[in-house]
């Protein structure tokens, strides 16, 4: 079974319940709900969701679809209220799992576009069903837009470089592929990085911007606290900055409440819904584990729970 980032640590935080309800909000490849399944009971729920359908139809998929435990969603983050409400779960859950970014499944996909290293079509899309292939994003995207999820997505300080040499090469060709994208970027960046490829910020930042990744993360963060029982824990696994650090604002904007000190009595929806876990400290990948998975250099796991 493939053992996804701070497995260990996940199931543990999670304080799981042989009777409990939990979701884990990235299927993927199934390793963190295979995990949950072992540890519940034969009362016990599971709801998994994936915006991809490929996981959603993998081997591991149709195995686990087996345990009556065990239920499965093809939908986004921001519909995490919508399922819940559909069976009733609304504050009945015990625990959410969000393990967020692209899946090593999607970066060895050459045909999904989420890789500089590979040559394929420009797609992007964590759902291929919905919405605009990168290669159709870049083909309509205003100049001015490119520079700033480039700048703010991607923290890439040749923005404006980049994006003049995208405007300026689709008006002859499109880019279509993900080499021609690589190629258009060696080009426009004059500093290379050491250790990092020159592509790497871009592709994160139109990764982002397709997916509409960070407005994901937000809406299910705002949902989770409705959809959890009181004393329900939510772990979140965040691998860079800009997902981390909205993780971080909200743990701490809901663990401090809503109210002034002036006006009293309050409402409950002025108290604070969530009490940090370990202090608000980030759990890291053990020694070991960066020995086995280099991946798991750059995750970040947030704890919080539902008072």
């Amino acid at each position: 079974m493939h053992l996804p980032v701070l497995f260990n640590e996940a199931l543990h935080e999670l304080s799981l319940k042989p009777d409990g309800i939990y979701i884990d909000c990235t299927f993927g490849r199934g390793g963190h709900s295979s995990g949950i399944l072992q540890q519940l009971g034969p009362a016990g729920k599971l709801l998994a969701l994936d915006r991809d359908i490929d996981a959603i139809q993998s081997e591991i998929a149709q195995k686990l679809a087996k345990d009556s435990r065990f239920q499965l969603e093809h939908c986004c983050f921001s519909q995490l209220q919508d399922v819940v409400k559909k069976r009733d779960w609304q504050g009945k859950v015990d625990g959410i799992l969000m393990d967020f970014g692209v899946s090593s499944p999607q970066l060895d996909n050459a045909g999904r576009g989420f890789s500089f290293m590979r040559d394929g079509p420009l797609d992007m899309r964590m759902d291929c069903s919905a919405g605009l292939s990168a290669a159709e994003w870049l083909a309509s995207v205003s100049e001015e837009e490119l520079v700033r999820v480039l700048f703010e997505y991607g923290e890439e300080r040749f923005a404006r470089r980049i994006a003049h040499a995208v405007v300026t090469h689709r008006l002859d060709q499109p880019l279509e592929t993900t080499q021609q994208f690589v190629d258009l970027l060696v080009e426009a960046i004059p500093f290379k990085e050491k250790h990092k490829h020159p592509a790497t910020r871009s592709f994160q930042a139109v990764r982002i911007a397709v997916n509409r990744e960070l407005e994901e993360i937000t809406t299910v963060l705002n949902q989770a606290v409705n959809v959890l029982t009181g004393g329900g824990r939510m772990v979140v696994i965040s691998f860079h900055s800009l997902e981390d650090r909205i993780v971080k604002r909200f743990v701490r904007d809901e663990s401090r409440g809503k109210y002034s000190a002036s006006k009293l009595p309050l409402l409950a929806s002025e108290l604070a819904a969530i009490r940090l876990i370990k202090r608000g400290k980030a759990i890291k990948a053990s020694k070991q584990e960066l020995l086995e998975n280099p991946r798991s250099r750059s995750a970040v796991m947030r704890v919080a729970e539902r008072k």
